[in-house]
């Protein structure tokens, strides 16, 4: 590992959470960015994150707790974004200190709203970090498991393998293995993908479609995040490796799987805005599902799936009527 890397974290959810906990497994110190000052206090006097992962207890001596972006980014090299794409543009509106020569790693699984770009290529073209210095943290894997010190498998995908190292050392542990790839596009929109794949098969279940349905959507669904990842970004890949299938897999049948609890809740009849409000979660999916169908008007994919989806949650089109149709198009 090189020598003392610094590290700190931005965003206060499960995920965050959860990469912390790993981190702290083997570093002295790092940061951690919470927007809620409640929330930050919490943990500082409870030692746990009062709203997420809760069972998991810190050593607050290892954490530079703070509400304050800039103070987080000033104090590392390498920094993990961990916080819903759609909330990410309003949060770096809040940065004044330079990412110049910073490392940036995305465990944010979507597209920024205001650019149509994924994580990666927003930092690239409008903060002009270099390739070189982004990465991509990627399943399989759910933060309650990580929690839970259950095996799981991480894919960090970097174009400078050094950088990966550093991040791949950093968060491995007894439970926690990592995989290192040079294919950053295309395992970041994989991870936006399969949010949107993960609410059709909550959508199927809450609908009352079986195991058998399921299991020939999911098929379909690797197929077609194929077919979308091949007209975005060209290049040999393996679809059969876990930051693909594994992840597609994990994120659509697990019951830890926030995106497919939002379509199992459409599928048995709560609107769009009524499963919200009783999640305390955000589904990625949801945002994903419109910025892929805008998306892939450029590139002109066949996406049945994600078709369904949309016209589902932004046209409000009946589940049931869109899922028959959808039958008809599945092999």
């Amino acid at each position: 590992m090189r020598e003392n890397p610094k590290f700190a974290v931005i965003g206060g959810g499960s995920w965050a959470t959860a990469i912390a906990k790993m981190l702290c497994e083997n570093l002295t110190e790092i940061a951690w960015y919470m927007r809620s000052e409640t929330a930050l206090e919490a943990l500082k006097i409870n030692k746990h994150n009062p709203n997420y992962l809760s069972a998991v207890e810190f050593d607050t001596d290892q954490l530079r707790l703070t509400n304050d972006i800039n103070e987080a980014v000033a104090y590392a090299d390498y920094i993990i974004f961990a916080i819903p794409s759609a909330f990410l543009n309003s949060e770096l509106q809040n940065l004044k200190e330079s990412l110049e020569g910073k490392v940036i790693f995305s465990a944010i699984k979507g597209i920024i709203p205001e650019t149509s770009l994924i994580v990666g290529e927003h930092f690239h073209q409008v903060y002009d970090i270099p390739y070189e210095n982004i990465g991509v943290l990627t399943g399989p894997c759910h933060a309650e498991e990580v929690a839970l010190e259950r095996l799981s498998y991480l894919t960090i995908a970097c174009s400078n393998t050094a950088n990966a190292e550093v991040l791949a050392e950093s968060i491995s542990s007894h439970y926690i293995k990592v995989k290192i790839s040079d294919d950053i596009i295309g395992t970041e929109y994989a991870a936006m993908l399969k949010n949107i794949y993960a609410i059709a098969c909550g959508m199927a279940h809450g609908l009352g479609y079986g195991d058998n349905f399921q299991a020939l959507l999911m098929s379909n669904a690797i197929r077609e995040m194929k077919k979308f990842i091949q007209k975005v970004h060209k290049m040999k890949r393996n679809i059969n490796d876990s930051a693909y299938l594994g992840d597609l897999l994990v994120t659509g049948y697990s019951l830890f799987s926030r995106n497919r609890m939002f379509g199992n809740m459409i599928g048995k009849g709560y609107t769009v805005k009524s499963a919200q409000m009783e999640m305390n979660m955000i589904a990625e999916g949801y945002y994903a599902a419109k910025s892929a169908f805008e998306l892939n008007k450029r590139y002109g994919a066949k996406t049945p799936i994600i078709d369904a989806v949309y016209d589902i949650l932004y046209e409000g089109k009946d589940p049931k009527k869109v899922f028959k149709k959808l039958t008809d198009k599945l092999d």
